[in-house]
């Protein structure tokens, strides 16, 4: 048994005493994008329900939700101690997937409940997420991140697999509601594991990084966030950096929804397709996490995580422009989306770790929420200005291409940057 364990801590790239933390990491990311991956097909199809026609009206719905959530998020970071932050706002979540099970148990087939909730989740998605990495950049050192990321994000993976599959098997016997009242269930899991990781760094002495125990409130006003990014050039970087991946992934989501759509007319079939890459997409990612993501970020530096897949999508681009096929188009989504969870999204949490606290809570949720759904917003008016234009999906296809290549070479830079601010707290030690 114990040369197993020594082996699974070589592969893992794990120290004495980081077993059980990262388990617990695993856990939380785990339950968490387990019951979101579970809803997401539900979200497609309630967006299609729509029509594929208003996607940009949902996107700009979800970017005007976003900013009335900001002030609030803000507010309750600075007031409530940091080990407190994640559990009350993961349960306010729980209580409004109950009440959208009722509604949804109501009228199943309400267009407008349907678009409330593809907003909601739009939201939920982003700010629970964020929250999340926040706790663990917050907890974990820079050069712990770069070895434990990728395993952390591994239990996102897993979650992103196990999700899709229990709401392709269980939709049909449990309805969309159903799946809303198992969501929650989840969701309140990983309240558990959050908290079981605040209760282990508080027996370990604190990281380089944090200059402040999790047991005192930020303060600040609720848009320290947006003003912290404006002042700082490397948070302006990050926020540069999420806006292109936005737009990037909107320019891909509009094809995929009018693909579907037009391929399959039953909301059962069109949840179960959806789920079906999902599933692709986290067989994937989970085995670059395990065994490439740490590795690549301890021995490159974070700004390889951030610079491969933008590259990589700058031909996919170019290539659909070329060769405009369903199969292509498939390859370049998962390509897409495996190399973000696998690569880009670690790369960019690392970046965190070298930041003062309230910056990895509140100008971090701002870039999260804000600025990703702005670049949502934004870039989904662009899309749909093009397809009113005329019948040109080249030329979307080539303006992706240089959104990618924008997108690759801001992560360059803030790769190098990253090393310099780490470099620089390690001076004083």
């Amino acid at each position: 048994m114990r040369t197993l364990r020594r082996r699974l801590h070589s592969w893992l790239n794990l120290k004495p005493g980081e077993g059980r933390p990262v388990c617990a990491g695993l856990v939380l990311f785990y339950l968490l994008f387990c019951g979101y991956f579970m809803l997401r097909p539900v979200r497609e199809t309630m967006g299609v329900a729509g029509g594929v026609d208003n996607l940009q009206w949902l996107f700009t719905g979800t970017f005007i939700a976003t900013l009335a959530c900001l002030p609030l998020f803000g507010w309750l970071v600075s007031k409530v101690r940091r080990q407190r932050i994640l559990p009350w706002t993961y349960g306010l979540f729980a209580s409004h997937l109950l009440v959208f099970a009722w509604l949804l148990g109501q009228d199943p087939d309400g267009v407008g409940q349907a678009r409330a909730f593809y907003i909601w989740l739009s939201v939920f998605n982003l700010l629970a997420i964020s929250l999340a990495w926040s706790v663990l950049a917050d907890l974990f050192s820079s050069e712990q991140s770069k070895r434990l990321f990728g395993v952390l994000a591994a239990g996102a993976s897993l979650g992103g697999l196990s999700g899709p599959i229990l709401g392709t098997l269980l939709v049909a016997p449990l309805g969309h509601a159903g799946l809303l009242v198992l969501a929650a269930a989840l969701l309140s899991g990983s309240i558990g594991a959050a908290l079981y990781l605040q209760r282990w760094r508080a027996g370990q002495p604190l990281p380089s990084n944090r200059e402040q125990p999790p047991s005192r409130p930020l303060g600040g006003n609720p848009w320290a966030g947006a003003s912290a990014v404006l002042r700082s050039p490397f948070l302006l970087g990050i926020a540069l950096f999420v806006l292109l991946l936005a737009s990037v992934s909107t320019f891909l989501y509009f094809e995929q929804a009018r693909i579907v759509s037009e391929t399959f007319t039953d909301r059962t079939r069109q949840t179960q397709v959806f789920g079906l890459i999902d599933i692709a997409v986290q067989t994937l990612a989970i085995l670059t996490q395990l065994f490439f993501t740490g590795r690549l970020a301890k021995r490159l530096g974070v700004g390889v995580l951030l610079m491969g897949v933008p590259l990589l999508m700058a031909a996919g681009f170019v290539a659909l422009a070329l060769l405009p096929t369903f199969t292509l188009f498939v390859l370049v989504m998962v390509a897409r989306r495996a190399g973000e969870y696998a690569l880009v999204r670690p790369g960019r949490e690392m970046l965190f770790t070298v930041l003062p606290a309230e910056d990895k809570y509140k100008a971090k949720n701002f870039i999260d929420t804000v600025v990703y759904r702005g670049g949502d917003a934004l870039s989904g008016w662009v899309k749909r200005a093009l397809d009113v234009l005329g019948d040109h999906p080249q030329a979307a296809m080539l303006i992706g291409a240089g959104l990618a290549l924008g997108w690759g070479l801001t992560g360059r830079w803030l790769g190098r940057r990253q090393r310099t601010l780490e470099a620089a707290q390690e001076k004083p030690r």
